[in-house]
């Protein structure tokens, strides 16, 4: 069986410091501990939550007009969302440990969610003929749950399964080797002191 290159949950600094290891065979261990505490010092929960949100808004936006104009949902676009959101959360939050992932996976299964509720919301304002707008301003929770349970289909808790797990793994910032020097400051420069 071939080896996953993801790791597993909170393995992530580890692997960053097997990473440069295998990258400069004289990589020691005050190298790999400035290196964990740097990627640590680096991370940002905040801007990672934020740019996940924008993102799950953004691509549930984008999945529903899709759907509502092509009047077919396309599942693999919840996988989008999925994907969409975890490259943000990485991007902005430059996390190595398991918060990262878990706010990717749970605002890309917002995402998900949002995108269905939207697309229902579309649907309810072209068959009664009103502005998508007018259906939201009377949108509460009970009518919204309503609307979820009867858009709602077994095949999507496939899509939004693998939604979420996209988003969790892709939250984890990675590293090429290029940048493992850039960090540690060339090939024979020692961490600082």
């Amino acid at each position: 069986m071939p080896d996953d290159p993801t790791p597993a949950p909170g393995e992530h600094a580890a692997q960053v410091a097997r990473t440069a290891q295998a990258a400069e065979e004289g990589l020691d261990s005050a190298q790999a501990q400035y290196l964990r505490d740097r990627l640590s010092s680096e991370q940002n929960l905040g801007a990672a939550g934020l740019g996940g949100a924008v993102a799950a808004l953004v691509g549930a936006v984008v999945w529903a007009a899709i759907t509502v104009f092509t009047n077919y949902q396309i599942g693999w676009l919840a996988v989008g969302v999925g994907v969409f959101v975890g490259y943000a959360v990485r991007t902005f939050g430059k996390g190595v440990d398991k918060p990262f992932g878990f706010i990717g996976g749970g605002l890309a299964l917002a995402g998900c969610a949002l995108g269905n509720l939207l697309t229902a919301c579309a649907l309810v304002a072209r068959e009664a003929d009103i502005s998508i707008l007018q259906v939201l301003s009377d949108l509460d929770l009970e009518a919204a749950g309503e609307l979820m349970i009867a858009f709602f289909g077994p095949m999507d808790l496939l899509f939004y399964g693998f939604a979420v797990w996209e988003g969790y793994k892709l939250s984890f910032r990675k590293l090429s080797e290029e940048e493992l020097q850039r960090m540690l400051g060339g090939e024979s420069a020692a961490p600082p002191t």
